[in-house]
């Protein structure tokens, strides 16, 4: 049977060209991608002059420093690099799975500061158990770019239940609550809990960590502050807890914080933690990854690792 695509014969093409693209959408650039597939930066040039011209599309063009997909090109993306991964699993499956010898990119995707409570101690496991593989570590703006998780650029998935999608699985990992970081040195804040009096007062730090918005996790507390009679005033809105634990230590703000990840910013920076003046919610951590890969043995383990390192024993 012969497979077409948009007009174009597929079985003339030689598909070598899509594992190319796909390379260097994952870089960004040629010479990331060259580096991944060991072939030199004008091999890989050459490979996207021939899709060019068989797709009549750039499919790719320069902005500053690397490449940009056309909007052609990112209609595509999400079909290449399901095709590239669901053909990966097929023969990893019929080789069966061996964690000594495994190749394999595993990516997670996550807020910053599970870089600073959890990754350190994942990483020292998985390279005990998973010595030859990469273990890479992506942004919620990725994973939400690239719808992730459904495409296959993203392997699972740190976050609260409630942001599983259509076609997703979710385990608890942990919980915890939110205590605020100030300056050691503040003005206004000296006890351990902050009063309702100075929360209306201070200026806070608000984290919007995906697509540059507020997440699940503030309208929660935006619910509570309305039932306890508290009102924030926002003075800075960052991307990152680690921009919102500088900031707070170079300045009056006061941030909000998972106390998961306090304890670290106050050892690296001049900060101290004080409780909320009410009752902190405890926030469920859950690990979550897509049906696609539920059986793949290679994300079983992976999986079962992220969870040796992070499940929390009650």
């Amino acid at each position: 049977m012969m497979v077409r695509i948009t007009g174009v014969n597929l079985s003339a093409i030689d598909l070598n060209l899509f594992l190319v693209l796909h390379a260097v959408l994952e870089s960004g650039s040629a010479t990331g991608a060259a580096r991944e597939l060991h072939v030199t930066q004008s091999a890989v040039s050459n490979a996207l002059a021939r899709l060019r011209d068989v797709l009549g599309d750039p499919l790719v063009v320069r902005s500053g420093r690397g490449l940009v997909p056309t909007p052609r090109c990112e209609e595509l993306r999400p079909f290449i690099a399901s095709a590239v991964s669901q053909l990966q699993l097929a023969l990893e499956g019929g080789q069966g799975f061996e964690p000594e010898t495994c190749t394999r990119t595993f990516t997670l995707a996550g807020a910053d500061h599970h870089g600073v409570s959890d990754v350190p101690k994942l990483a020292a496991l998985f390279a005990k158990r998973l010595p030859a593989a990469l273990l890479r570590v992506v942004s919620i703006d990725y994973l939400v770019e690239r719808d992730g998780l459904t495409t296959g650029a993203v392997d699972v998935a740190l976050g609260p239940p409630e942001a599983t999608g259509p076609g997703c699985h979710a385990e608890p990992l942990y919980t915890d609550d939110a205590v605020l970081l100030v300056r050691k040195d503040h003005p206004r804040i000296r006890g351990k809990t902050l009063t309702k009096a100075l929360y209306n007062t201070a200026k806070h730090i608000d984290l919007h960590l995906a697509e540059g918005r507020p997440g699940i996790g503030a309208q929660q507390h935006a619910r509570i502050l309305k039932e306890h009679g508290l009102t924030r005033e926002v003075g800075l809105a960052v991307p990152h807890f680690f921009a919102a634990a500088m900031a707070a230590a170079r300045s009056d703000l006061v941030a909000g914080v998972p106390r998961r990840v306090a304890k670290a910013f106050c050892d690296m920076l001049p900060l101290r933690t004080v409780e909320m003046p009410f009752p902190s919610p405890r926030m469920t951590k859950s690990l979550i990854w897509h049906t696609r890969t539920d059986a793949d043995p290679g994300a079983r383990y992976f999986r079962t690792l992220v969870v040796d390192v992070l499940r929390q024993v009650e």
